[in-house]
């Protein structure tokens, strides 16, 4: 069984994959093909996996040619980054020089429109390469922003088998579970919406509902309220699944108040050390590998192994995936892409409906909706004017930015990534 890695230079994350999938029963022989079109990067993937599979019946190669890495493959795990830290400064640094703040900003927001926008052309080369070497390979994305990646590959490519893959529902309910002190084996949930903005909708163990303990516990430490998430569950009645960090870009209540980023300790600007600390991360492997050292490798809990796992042998299990809305959300457009629990067997990825929402969460994940929309229509229909239009359409821009603004900042970031965006988006409108 073949397995790409499309990214692969992103070491970390190819090292925990991979090392998850080695760890796991019954696979067989494995051949996992490592594609970068950076070739130091590559060069330390394959010194990385090469550490990690000795003494296993794994084949690795390595490939700067992405229809070579393809050719065979049962699955393609997406990892890639466009553009990269360079990239990332700048979908900070300019929105900040207007007063907008970000914190992650690589789900909707002004940084996640100009990730998916630098991301489009690179789906439509590996679109296109699946369609003609694996047409029925499965793609496991976990490119962000997912949402935005998902929705194209299903509009404008001939991929026919993908599914987005993100863990924060997973550590989301594991968090909970330790906080209101039942073991996360013992707990049994429910959560959907769309992926950074998903609701836990059920939150139980042995047919006991948790949320009571929850607030108990709320009550006891007076610093969860300083959460933005906490903050939201509270006001909204359902947990969210993600980070308070990337919560608090989602929606228009936060960031561009001075006192609210106080009360709720929103670190603006994170994702810039973040990446800074994934680059000096990678360098010290880099060094390490050259020397001959040893590397600390450990497994992810991804569910891309356990997917490829349950395709390959059979073995049914239930995981979150982001597939478009074919009346899986009934509240939300039909279409868009929504994340939902999933069955893995060896019939493939078999999304399940989970019907209403409860109506404020369908709410704003509406609005999260439109952002997705108009960036995604921006290219399939070679619309630029769509570009600002999501920008407008984006709760925290929209909270902070008058519209010429809104306007000024889009031109800019265009002139900025132009050589990155997809031909369409070249000329003003």
């Amino acid at each position: 069984m073949k397995i790409v890695f499309l990214g692969a230079g992103s070491v970390e994350f190819t090292q925990g994959l991979l090392a998850d999938l080695v760890a796991l029963p019954d696979l067989g022989e494995l051949e996992v093909a490592l594609h970068d079109i950076h070739p130091e990067r590559l060069d330390t993937a394959e010194a990385a996996a090469r550490v990690i599979a000795a003494d296993r019946n794994v084949k690795i190669s390595a490939h700067l040619d992405l229809r070579r890495a393809l050719d065979g493959a049962g699955f393609a795990i997406n990892m890639i980054q466009v553009g990269m830290i360079d990239a990332t400064r700048v979908d900070f640094e300019l929105p900040a020089r207007y007063g907008l703040r970000q914190t992650i900003a690589d789900t909707i927001g002004v940084g996640g429109i100009f990730r998916a926008l630098r991301t489009f052309p690179a789906l439509d080369r590996i679109g296109r390469a699946m369609a003609e070497v694996c047409p029925d390979t499965w793609l496991l994305n976990y490119t962000n922003p997912m949402a935005m990646n998902v929705w194209y590959l299903a509009a404008a490519t001939p991929v026919r088998n993908v599914v987005g893959l993100c863990h924060s529902v997973y550590w989301t309910a594991h968090d909970l579970a330790e906080l209101v002190g039942v073991p996360y084996e013992e707990v049994s949930y429910l959560a959907a919406g769309v992926n950074h903005q998903s609701w836990m909708l059920r939150f139980e163990s042995g047919g006991e509902d948790l949320y009571p303990r929850l607030d108990e516990a709320i009550a006891r430490d007076p610093g969860l309220l300083r959460r933005v998430r906490v903050d939201m569950y509270r006001r909204l009645g359902f947990y969210p699944t993600e980070t308070s960090e990337h919560s608090a870009e989602y929606v228009p209540w936060y960031l561009h108040d001075e006192a609210e980023v106080e009360r709720l300790r929103i670190p603006v600007g994170a994702y810039i050390g973040i990446s800074e600390d994934n680059v000096r991360q990678y360098e010290a492997t880099r060094d390490a590998l050259r020397a001959g050292r040893p590397i600390t490798v450990e497994g992810t809990m991804e569910y891309a192994p356990q997917i490829i796992h349950s395709i390959a042998t059979g073995t049914s299990r239930v995981v979150y995936g982001n597939v478009q809305n074919r009346g899986l959300v009934a509240n939300l457009p039909e279409g868009c892409v929504v994340e939902v629990p999933c069955v893995a067997d060896a019939l493939g990825v078999r999304p399940t409906a989970v019907g209403d929402l409860p109506a404020q969460c369908a709410a704003l994940n509406r609005a999260y909706v439109n952002v997705n929309e108009l960036t995604v229509r921006a290219v399939t229909e070679g619309r630029p004017e769509h570009v600002r239009h999501a920008m407008m359409a984006d709760p925290n821009t929209a909270a902070t930015l008058t519209v010429d603004q809104i306007a000024s900042l889009c031109d800019a970031l265009l002139d900025a990534h132009a050589d990155l965006l997809p031909e369409s988006l070249g000329r003003r409108s």
